[in-house]
């Protein structure tokens, strides 16, 4: 885990960042006494931070969630409330931020913040998703949202799957790929998600950038199912 306070995590959409933000926020509460996690993700109707801030509430993690999330509302002022956690230090923060360039637009409004203060920003990759799946178009929307949101991607996400259907060779075509991306960006690879099964099938010399996730999220009509 890195010692920035403020991590944010971004990706194009159906990367499965929202996921792993939460999954992150969960993790960082085990360390830390005070954390909250905030909603930008203004572009996926479906999978939202906010979606979850009952199970996230019950853990004590704080949830802020922009009016604007999952609207067509063309960024109209910004809560107060997201502001507060620049200024309260005591907070460690988790920005789950939209996938195209209205999400990465969204975050460059707080980039006077982001100056003040060391941050992380991850980008998550699944590489079975159209837009990402390969090395050359995957560097095309990094950069994108590098531009958009005026702030440098830190570090890779391997988040490559096939939802239920991931196997470890998915994760490893994937890996092949994030380095090659890796390697133009001059970026690391801080972690391969996936759940333990599968992550446990990894090579030894991967198996540190392992991080388990669970499946917090779901499509609102898978809920009753």
């Amino acid at each position: 885990m890195n010692n920035q306070r403020i991590n944010i995590f971004t990706g194009h959409f159906g990367s499965g960042k929202t996921e792993i933000a939460v999954n992150y926020a969960i993790h960082l509460k085990k360390h830390y006494h005070k954390v909250a996690i905030v909603d930008l993700d203004i572009v996926n109707p479906y999978f939202r931070t906010k979606d979850a801030r009952q199970l996230l509430e019950r853990k004590g993690i704080k949830v802020v969630a922009s009016a604007f999330a999952g609207t067509n509302i063309d960024l109209p002022s910004l809560p107060p409330e997201i502001f507060s956690m620049f200024h309260n230090k005591d907070y460690q923060i988790v920005f789950d931020v939209g996938g195209d360039d209205r999400g990465a637009i969204a975050l460059s409004r707080y980039r006077q913040y982001f100056s003040d203060e060391s941050y992380h920003m991850f980008f998550v990759i699944n590489c079975k998703r159209p837009m990402t799946k390969d090395a050359a178009s995957t560097l095309e929307i990094l950069r994108e949202v590098e531009q958009r949101s005026r702030l440098k991607v830190s570090s890779l996400i391997n988040n490559t799957n096939l939802s239920h259907c991931t196997n470890v060779d998915d994760l490893l075509i994937g890996q092949s790929q994030i380095e090659e991306v890796s390697k133009e960006m001059a970026v690391p690879i801080s972690f391969i998600t996936g759940g333990s099964e599968v992550l446990g099938q990894l090579p030894e010399y991967l198996k540190p950038k392992a991080f388990p996730i669970e499946l917090y999220l779901r499509f609102p009509w898978e809920e009753s199912t």
